[in-house]
């Protein structure tokens, strides 16, 4: 292949026999890939899932306050993956990328441990929850360097773990439809597999133990994972990166308006090709052109002071058809791309409410063992591992003899039926709301928001289960349409768009638990600070699923 003549990240060039080039990559490299990212899932779920908990029982702080402190966060480290995937396409690769961001993303979680591990860096206990002393502005400064270095470091992994694991194996569509797995299906099944970990163990050290060492077990986990995936290097394929994409596409665009009063031959032959300057950032062959979006292609006209005399064009004002239609693909994936936003804003927040729901009903499982809250989680976990297994191995093949579909049904089915299954489980959210606090009146606890209301933390589960199934559809089909749609060179970028959604997601979540906080009331908040029984969260939830 030609991609394995590339020279490697370290900048030695493959020269081997080709025997020993095809040892590179393959299906060995997988679990040590793969393992990397599950201690980085381990470690962000660990973190994450019961933080809401800690923000609002150790450090004092309220609800919509809290609540905003994570969205926040969760765009911050989903926007930051652009960061890494432009770094690892432009010069650094995506093994060091990956190498580096873990390394920080440890130092985060180093940080947050010692945190957690030191009560001078607390708040004093608040068991009533009322009348509480939040965390000083010290102490929560020390938080955000945390989440901070938490959120540059799965920028260096996120977009990188994915597309380096597809770096290892031939993805050309027909190789990928020979297979009998599915990577993307896997990569979510490890995702899934350490989420249960850590909403689990984790989460029980956490509620049951000591908060430190809650913290500390994926701390070291994610140690010991890097680690691992550094020994590993002799075993990688790996890619030379082939400049920034996000300058090959500006220079398109420069070049396409300082040629907009140019006429375009009728002839899209004559539009400027070079096999050469090209071939760094394409092994597979150059696209074809397209007539869509016609106006980019006057970047590819050539005029007289668009070649200097050594032949080299002047990249801000000629682009080659191949870099033209690089950008049309980009621009074809953005409406389905701006459409999972919406999603992601209707449930950004709900895990944190549903956590403090959890709270307040009744959590035993036996009269010496209680769930803690935000392992309720592990409902939505399961069925999504358990739904991936039984999409690949069952609906899949069921519907290709249906469809004649190599993946069953398309990319774009996938996510719209992820849509309408989010949307069942908002609704059923509003319904459960409204059931908790039917009983909280019944028997006058409306008034005692520490108490624990006689209803089952079990009727929490179904909305989770719902959440659960409409991830195998919307998150993974989202990852293989921008994957599949997107240039070769331009994976990464790709990748990192699915996570842009989430942090887009994220800051508006942040926006309109704000808007809602602010604006429903005093009396009647629908979003109190500190009784949710007092509040109308079932009145959100019928927004959210108006705003779908």
């Amino acid at each position: 292949m030609e991609l394995e003549k590339k020279m490697s990240e370290s900048g030695e060039e493959h020269g081997e026999s080709k025997t020993k080039k095809r040892q590179l990559g393959g299906i060995k490299t997988l679990p040590i890939i793969l393992a990397n990212e599950a201690c980085d899932k381990f470690a962000s779920t660990g973190f994450h899932a019961n933080m809401i908990i800690y923000l609002t029982k150790v450090l004092n702080l309220p609800l919509v306050k809290a609540s905003n402190i994570l969205t926040n966060f969760n765009g911050t480290a989903n926007f930051t993956p652009l960061i890494g995937a432009l770094i690892a396409d432009s010069f650094a690769g995506r093994f060091w990328t990956i190498i580096f961001g873990s390394i920080i993303y440890t130092l985060g979680m180093v940080t947050i441990t010692v945190f957690a591990f030191v009560p001078s860096l607390q708040p004093p206990p608040c068991p009533t929850q009322q009348n509480c002393k939040e965390a000083s502005s010290l102490q929560l400064w020390i938080l955000y360097i945390s989440l901070l270095l938490q959120a540059i470091g799965s920028g260096g992994i996120r977009p990188c773990v994915v597309t380096f694991a597809a770096d290892q194996f031939d993805m050309t569509k027909s190789k990928v439809e020979a297979r009998k797995w599915n990577l993307f299906n896997w990569y979510y099944i490890s995702m899934g597999v350490a989420t249960i970990l850590a909403l689990t163990v984790v989460v029980y050290v956490q509620d049951s133990v000591d908060w430190g060492w809650g913290l500390g077990i994926p701390t070291i986990a994610l140690g010991l994972s890097t680690m691992a995936f550094i020994g590993g290097s002799p075993l990688y394929r790996k890619v030379k990166p082939g400049g920034s994409p996000l300058v090959r596409l500006t220079q398109v665009i420069v070049a396409a308006f300082k040629k907009r009063n140019v006429v375009a031959p009728a002839d899209s032959s004559l539009l400027y090709k070079n096999k050469v300057l090209d071939a760094g950032i394409s092994s597979s062959g150059m696209l074809l052109h397209t007539n869509h979006l016609r106006w980019l292609d006057q970047a590819a006209i050539v005029t007289d002071r668009d070649i200097d005399e050594s032949n080299q064009p002047n990249l801000w004002r000629l682009s080659t058809v191949h870099r033209v239609e690089e950008l049309k693909s980009m621009i074809r994936i953005l409406p389905i791309w701006a459409a999972a936003i919406l999603l992601i804003t209707s449930y950004s927040n709900q895990h944190s409410f549903t956590i403090q729901q959890a709270r307040t009903m009744d959590r035993h499982l036996s009269p010496s063992f209680a769930i803690p809250p935000a392992s309720l989680a592990i409902f939505s976990v399961s069925t999504l591992v358990i739904g991936l297994a039984i999409y690949e191995r069952l609906f899949v093949p069921f519907a290709r003899r249906i469809t004649g579909n190599p993946t069953g049904i398309t990319y774009l089915q996938r996510i719209g039926i992820g849509f309408i299954v989010n949307i069942l489980a908002t609704l059923v959210s509003a319904l459960v709301e409204i059931k908790r606090k039917q009983v909280a009146a019944k028997h006058n606890l409306l008034d005692k928001p520490t108490a624990v209301i006689p209803i089952s933390v079990f009727w929490l589960a179904p909305q989770f289960c719902l959440h659960g199934i409409g991830e195998v559809f919307v998150s993974v089909g989202l990852l293989e349409f921008l994957y599949d749609q997107s240039p070769e060179s331009m994976k990464s970028i790709a990748v990192a768009l699915s996570s842009i959604s989430m942090s887009l997601g994220n800051y508006f979540g942040t926006i309109l638990v704000s808007s809602v906080h602010k604006y429903s009331g005093k009396e009647t908040n629908w979003l109190p600070d500190r009784n949710l029984n007092r509040g109308r969260l079932e009145n959100y939830y019928w927004c959210l699923v108006l705003y779908i």
